[in-house]
């Protein structure tokens, strides 16, 4: 699964000036064009499994080049909807298959935001994934963030009059978190769908990363009887280790279907139709799914140990996370800002982080980690943040 092969480094200096954008493009690039260690964006350090590759060379030679339906590979769809048996209701619910889950969740904020007449009142819990802030923005609504606990939770009491007060329309969940693993429970995550309906208030899940929770059990979601207030959001980019392909899917109620897939043929029109089929081959093999699974969960559940060991030995403060891709961590006190480390780190070391002012202004002294890695690399990678911080 080792994937990592440094570049010869080029001299080249990360600068605060130069951050014009997103935090995650800009440190992610900086190793992309220049090398080094890339604990910044979300890329799974290891390869594909081997059998999905096979499928998607047998797949190309077939003539499957053209447009995919624009809701998905029928095949790849009857995959989802047996992986999902039991946990949704076909009669009432559809599958659809979309450019990644970041263009699953844009293309239901798209569809909301007309809904709502062209003006939305959104909230997300704080620290929270970059769509989840900059969908707002771009479309010009308002944003109220609700901030965590030190164990990542909210409290739920007061959750449903902060939507009444706030006249709040659409709420993002993400479930294991990003930037900050934290798992949702039943309870929760069942109240929060049961006040959205009361308030016809809509909850986006994002469960990209459902499948990894350190400790091998699958968060419960409410998608058995899915609610029209209620979208679901995955994906294969994690789960299969394929960023780059593009296959996401969400779970939505049949009432939204046909007007999402009318906003769809014009802004994102088909996931690429290789891609699919190669997936949809991949999925029969239920064993080979799984093992591949298990395997990339138990690397990370032991890279988050290893690494969250070390770096709390340096003096950072890290939170229990249940689960995904990241550790989510407050810097040393003498660390003046995440992004000041991150910019020090990358000059001196060539490994990139991500500030966790990305996530909010208030998140200014954080950092986030990525810990899909092969161990070696994360260790070398978090050694060098040990490294930067010893030296201020």
């Amino acid at each position: 699964m080792h994937l990592y092969s440094p570049k010869r480094f080029i001299m080249v200096l990360a600068r605060l000036s130069d951050i014009k954008g997103s935090h995650i493009s800009y440190f992610s690039n900086l190793v992309k064009v220049h090398g080094g260690i890339n604990l910044a964006q979300g890329i799974p350090g290891f390869a594909p499994p081997s059998g999905l590759l096979k499928y998607l060379s047998e797949t190309a030679s077939q003539p499957v080049h053209q447009y995919a339906p624009g809701t998905g590979n029928t095949d790849l769809l009857a995959r989802l909807e047996e992986r999902y048996t039991g946990l949704f209701n076909p009669d009432t619910s559809n599958f659809f298959i979309a450019n990644g889950a970041t263009e699953a969740i844009s293309l239901i904020y798209t569809y909301l935001h007309r809904k709502m007449g062209g003006a939305m009142r959104v909230l997300t819990f704080s620290p929270a994934y970059e769509s989840y802030i900059h969908l707002p923005n771009i479309f010009g609504d308002t944003l109220t963030t609700l901030p965590q606990d030190d164990h990542g939770k909210f409290d739920i009491g007061p959750f449903e009059q902060v939507i009444k007060d706030e006249k709040i329309q659409l709420v993002f969940l993400c479930s294991p978190g990003n930037p900050r693993g934290t798992v949702y429970d039943q309870q929760t995550l069942s109240a929060l769908a049961d006040i959205c309906a009361r308030q016809q208030c809509y909850l986006l899940i994002d469960a990209v990363y459902s499948d990894l929770c350190f400790d091998g059990a699958r968060p419960w979601y409410p998608t058995h009887q899915l609610s029209p207030y209620v979208f679901y959001v995955n994906s294969f980019s994690k789960l299969l280790s394929v960023t780059g392909w593009r296959v996401g899917y969400f779970l939505t109620h049949q009432s939204h279907y046909e007007a999402l897939k009318r906003i769809h043929d014009y802004i994102g029109l088909s996931s690429p139709a290789p891609f699919q089929a190669a997936i949809a081959r991949f999925l029969e093999k239920k064993e080979e799914v799984e093992a591949y699974v298990t395997e990339v969960r138990l690397l990370l559940a032991n890279n988050y140990l290893s690494a969250r060991e070390r770096l709390l030995a340096e003096g950072f403060v890290i939170p229990e996370h249940q689960g995904g891709y990241f550790i989510w961590a407050r810097c040393p006190k003498h660390i003046d800002s995440g992004t000041t480390l991150g910019i020090n780190l990358y000059n001196k070391y060539r490994t990139a982080i991500i500030p966790g002012a990305h996530f909010g202004a208030e998140w200014n002294q954080y950092i986030r980690i990525n810990i899909a890695q092969p161990p070696d690399v994360l260790h070398q990678g978090v050694n060098h943040i040990g490294a930067a911080v010893q030296k201020g």
